[in-house]
């Protein structure tokens, strides 16, 4: 069996990237030859599944990664991967996990996903954060030290930043009256998100590279190719509707609420942490969170490019 690159999550919002970029690398560059990729997904059968399926090198296995062990990866000769986690209150203990596992069984490298670096710390409010924060001090323990890794940072996606925004102008097309106007962004801070394909195309490039060893323990900042503030926002929604909206709601954070009440109410999740998420955007509202902050190596290996409009336009097609 050939040397493999594993990516977890591989129909999500980041990982589908990964896959329909890394093949193409391999080829055109030939610094992994031999190598195989596996998408790993919990439902081999979805459209997205059916499409990366049919990538030159690319196999398609459905497996819950929290359930991968050593020898599993030893199986399949797994030699780097990457790995989008869920943000649950238990990420910890299934993402070191699956560190463990990739240790034990001579994964060479591995490319994961963190988030906003300005909330990367252990006095964070927003509990998922501290989590972020613990699994990088994890891995960068010296008993990690024969895995090498990058974090990649990556500010808000763009998608869940501007996905209030095109559900109104939907339901505005469609009843023609207009609700509240409820963004997560402030007024004025700009704030340099990121489309999540974007993400997934830098990961494909560090998975790509002949040598890691660069880019080991690298912590990289992730932003989009320009700012925006949720006046601009409003500005592009007004430009969608032809009209100006008459009632705007900055800095709102009610979804958390309704995520808790949807996703956790009826599990032992404490309501406290979950709530916490509703403090993630300070940073942005700071203006801790804009463009400035990009990485120098994300703009040389694979600088973003997907604009906030264009992202606007794409969500409203869906």
């Amino acid at each position: 069996m050939a040397p493999t690159i594993l990516i977890v999550g591989a129909t999500g919002n980041t990982g589908r990237s990964v896959v329909e970029t890394l093949p193409e690398l391999l080829e055109s560059t030939n610094a992994l030859p031999g190598h195989r990729i596996i998408a790993l997904t919990r439902s081999s059968q979805s459209p997205v599944a059916h499409q990366l399926a049919k990538l030159p090198g690319v196999e398609v296995i459905e497996q819950n990664w929290v359930g991968i062990t050593a020898d599993w990866l030893r199986e399949h000769q797994v030699a780097r991967a990457f790995i989008a986690s869920h943000n649950d209150p238990n990420q910890f203990a299934e993402e070191s996990a699956f560190y463990v596992a990739a240790l034990n069984a001579g994964v060479r490298y591995v490319v994961r996903i963190s988030t906003t670096a300005a909330n990367v710390r252990p006095d964070s409010k927003a509990y998922y954060p501290r989590t972020h924060w613990a699994i990088e001090a994890l891995l960068s323990s010296p008993e990690f030290a024969d895995l090498q890794w990058t974090s990649l940072q990556p500010n808000v996606f763009s998608q869940f930043y501007l996905a209030s925004a095109a559900q109104w102008i939907k339901q505005y097309r469609k009843t023609g009256e207009q609700g509240t106007l409820k963004l997560m962004a402030s007024k004025d801070a700009p704030v340099g998100i990121i489309d999540a394909y974007d993400v997934g195309v830098f990961a494909a490039h560090l998975l790509s590279q002949p040598e890691p060893t660069a880019h080991n323990r690298a912590k990289y900042v992730l932003n989009g190719p320009e700012d925006i503030t949720g006046k601009q926002i409003v500005s592009m929604v007004e430009q969608h509707i032809g009209t100006r909206a008459e009632d705007i709601r900055y800095q709102d954070m009610s979804f958390v609420e309704l995520l808790y009440e949807h996703n956790h109410a009826g599990t032992r999740q404490s309501k406290n942490v979950i709530l916490s998420i509703k403090n993630a955007p300070e940073t942005a509202w700071e203006g801790k969170c804009s463009t400035s902050t990009t990485s120098k190596e994300v703009l040389e290996l694979a600088a973003p490019k997907g604009t906030p409009a264009e992202v606007l336009r794409a969500l409203l097609e869906e």
